[in-house]
């Protein structure tokens, strides 16, 4: 009877178990940091984010699969701190397929699939465009697992963080380009000299959003099959973003 009392956003919390990382984005790493995300992106601070994670994997899901697991669900704020940010790449949605031995193909980053997942279309042609421009086309193997980009400062942020497993942008209206779009903002106005990827129609909505005297837009095709061959492979942005890098005095991706 108690459980029927209480407001509803508190008894999700209740028959839905958290464990305490799933609300987590980053941890400070030492002492005076103050450049956690939480403390930078305004609707962050708010907690807009937990709000969204409980609405996604209750109410929102109505039971169904979501992707990607909850604990993933920051992984591209967890893995790139906000005072590391160099290069944003944007992505619509994760991806809502499932691997029948592996798993959810999204893991927190877009474009990125954990080991072992076959790459997706889309990513198959990141590769061939970073092949054919930084290697030669010397036909390197690449790991489709893209944290070790997230590591040196790439942010692979997705528009809506989750997705119905099947369904895709089945979570967009949820309100998570409200808080990815706050996230953008935030870095534009508060960093400088960042590369901002916008690959494709909708990600180029984002250029708005963008203070450019302080930092460079990049924009193709989207990767995709139906589109790469309009402008994405060719485009040398991969290059285009490491020199820009070097050129402000930072380290370049090693793609």
């Amino acid at each position: 009877m108690l459980l029927v009392l209480l407001p509803r956003f508190i008894r999700i919390h209740l028959l839905s178990p958290l464990l305490p990382d799933h609300f987590s984005i980053q941890t400070r790493t030492k002492k005076g940091d103050s450049m956690l995300w939480e403390e930078q992106v305004p609707l962050l601070s708010a907690g807009l984010h937990k709000d969204l994670v409980v609405e996604a994997y209750g109410r929102a899901s109505a039971g169904k699969k979501v992707f990607p697991l909850r604990e993933n669900v920051f992984n591209a704020m967890r893995l790139t701190p906000f005072q590391n940010v160099r290069v944003v790449i944007i992505g619509q949605d994760p991806y809502f397929n499932e691997h029948p031995v592996l798993g959810p193909e999204a893991h927190g980053l877009c474009f990125s699939v954990k080991e072992g997942i076959p790459a997706p279309p889309s990513l198959i042609n990141i590769f061939k465009e970073i092949d054919q421009s930084i290697y030669q086309s010397a036909g390197k193997t690449y790991g489709t697992d893209l944290g070790r980009w997230a590591e040196q400062g790439v942010l692979l942020l997705n528009a809506s963080l989750t997705v119905i497993a099947g369904r895709p942008n089945s979570h967009a209206g949820l309100g998570w380009h409200r808080l990815t779009d706050d996230i953008i903002k935030t870095i534009s106005e508060k960093r400088k000299h960042v590369v901002f990827m916008l690959w494709g129609a909708f990600a180029q909505k984002k250029e708005a959003m963008i203070n450019q005297k302080e930092n460079l837009v990049l924009k193709t095709s989207h990767p995709s099959p139906l589109s790469a061959h309009r402008g994405f492979l060719g485009s040398g942005v991969f290059v285009r973003c490491n020199r820009y890098l070097i050129d402000h005095g930072l380290a370049p991706i090693d793609w």
